[in-house]
């Protein structure tokens, strides 16, 4: 039997030098009008955006590109937004309930096409979604869903008990979406990367930001070896960095686990549902099912409060077990079979799980992309947001993804 690989993301690791891009430290003294923080995929989109609109940008990662939250996370582009649409309809409204979930459609869209456009091999695979529930009450609350999303214009197709048999899933009923995609996550981020520095930007790893320093005209941006010198800081570090802790009350620190399996055998395959898509259940907090190029699994769930690092080591072979546990309710034909990675996802939440992007009316000349979630598709929704609200023209459902809709 294979050995489990606890802690270890499977994009990470094994990774020939040649698909990792390495860049220096930051040293001395640089100016230039933005500085990214971050390195993650919402960093490297961010200075993809800018260094293709002709503004120059520096971008400091503090360890390795991708090697965070977006190394360890699902690979999922995802097209509809996190929760339902019927919470966020109660909230803002109709219309601008509809203007979230266009808007974030739009991104999903969109980034599977820049991917496409500039080349980047990171095992795209476009896919619908499948949000589906199993008990008579779930279902019939999923079933208003649907209704609620068509009557809006938003993307729903409904799925009846034995559409969802015919795909060996057992449900009561289930909204079909369409625009996802599966990549490679870390591959789609060294991608943005590459293409971000063949369009002027500079990008620095091992390189923390100790202080960031707010003066009058400008802001300054200290590392151990040197200060750089910007108009505008933009803060894409998934939670809010050091230094920014009146922000932090705004979100919840969260870990999503994950398991792979190793290459399924073909009875297996045939029993299981989802080849094609991605599904989603109704659990509180839900579960994803996706399949990777070669007959892998890709299990998540398990959410818990983000843990300590000395029960690190306990949590994971307790959580990849109750993941394959509920793997095997939903794949009967997976009992006993051992995952090959188990791992967790760092995230950071919003009250009501739409990330907060944008400037803050305390923090002059900083823009921030924070709470971006489970999906990738925050990343590129984030850069476009940020890009408009930089050269002042922003689109008027930006607002909702600001820091403006925090409950007073």
């Amino acid at each position: 039997m294979a050995k489990i690989s606890y802690g270890q993301s499977p994009w990470l690791r094994g990774l020939p030098a040649r698909t990792r891009p390495a860049f220096p430290p930051f040293r001395g003294g640089l100016e230039a009008p933005v500085a990214i923080m971050g390195g993650g995929l919402a960093g490297v989109v961010t200075a993809y955006a800018f260094a293709a609109a002709g503004i120059r940008v520096v971008l400091l990662e503090a360890d390795r590109l991708g090697g965070g939250a977006t190394g360890r996370s699902a690979g999922l582009i995802l097209a509809d937004c996190e929760g339902d649409f019927l919470v966020h309809e109660a909230a803002v409204g109709r219309r601008a309930a509809r203007g979230l979930w266009q808007a974030t459609r739009r991104a999903a869209l969109d980034f599977s096409a820049a991917i496409r456009r500039l080349g980047i091999r990171c095992r795209l695979e476009p896919a619908d979604a499948i949000l589906y529930a199993r008990d008579p009450d779930d279902t019939r609350r999923l079933k208003r869903e649907a209704q609620a999303r068509r009557a809006a214009g938003v993307d729903a197709s409904w799925l009846t008990a034995r559409s969802l048999a015919a795909l060996r899933l057992d449900g009561g009923g289930a909204i079909r979406t369409r625009g996802h995609a599966r990549v490679h996550p870390y591959r789609a981020c060294a991608g943005f990367a590459r293409a971000a520095g063949q369009r002027g930007a500079v990008i620095f790893e091992k390189s923390p930001v100790r202080r960031v320093l707010a003066r009058a005209k400008h802001v300054e941006l200290v590392t151990a070896n040197g200060t750089i010198r910007c108009d505008t800081v933009v803060l894409a570090t998934g939670d809010p960095a050091s230094g920014f802790a009146a922000l932090r009350r705004h979100f919840t620190t969260t870990e999503t686990y994950a398991v792979l399996t190793p290459p399924l055998p073909a009875s297996v395959q045939r029993a299981a549902p989802g080849h094609a898509t991605i599904l989603q259940d109704r659990a509180r907090p839900p579960h994803r099912l996706a399949w990777t190029p070669d007959e892998r699994v890709i299990w998540t769930g398990a959410d818990q409060a983000r843990s300590a690092g000395r029960g690190r080591d306990k949590v994971l072979v307790q959580r990849g077990g109750q993941l394959m546990y509920e793997l095997s309710l939903t794949i009967p034909a997976i009992s006993g079979i051992q995952p090959e990675f188990v791992w967790d996802v760092p995230a950071a939440r919003t009250h009501d799980g739409l990330p907060f992007i944008g400037p803050h009316r305390n923090y002059p000349r900083h823009l921030f992309a924070l709470g971006l979630g489970a999906s990738l598709t925050g990343a590129f929704l984030a850069a476009r947001i940020l890009l408009r609200h930089y050269e002042g023209k922003p689109d008027a459902s930006d607002e909702h993804f600001g820091f403006a809709r925090l409950p007073r």
